[in-house]
């Protein structure tokens, strides 16, 4: 069993702390590594509730904030949906996944997770006016 890390960054340079979720398999699909982040950041919402759900892509019926997506009406998120959205947004380059320094560009791609292996989530932002 590994600990796979989680980060986030941005093209605009901007880098989170990053976080461990552990993972049995020494291979998954990257579309099975979406799932489980996802389903662990809804989880951890879902129990607690705050203001602002920190996840990988914005909820329906959210609004962007400085740290997250605020929910219009506070409600529990469903893992299977929020699941959907990731996987849109990566096939449609709403983000960018590489595993240690290697991008992947298929949710069918098998990776190997070796002990200590960091996994970062490159969120695309927009160019204003274009």
């Amino acid at each position: 069993m590994a600990i796979v890390t989680f980060v986030d960054e941005t093209t605009a340079g901007d880098r989170s702390d990053g976080w461990g979720l552990e993972i049995a398999e020494e291979r998954l699909t990257v579309g099975e590594l979406i799932r489980r982040r996802v389903f662990q950041e809804v989880a951890e919402y879902n129990a607690r509730t705050p203001r602002v759900f920190q996840g990988l892509v914005q909820p329906q019926d959210a609004e962007r904030v400085l740290n997250g997506y605020a929910l219009k009406t506070p409600r529990r998120i469903g893992p299977e949906a929020q699941t959907e959205l990731a996987l849109r947004a990566f096939a449609g380059n709403g983000f960018l996944v590489l595993v240690g320094d290697r991008q992947v560009t298929g949710a069918d791609e098998e990776v190997e997770l070796a002990l200590g292996t960091e996994i970062t989530f490159l969120k695309l932002v927009p160019l204003v006016g274009g």
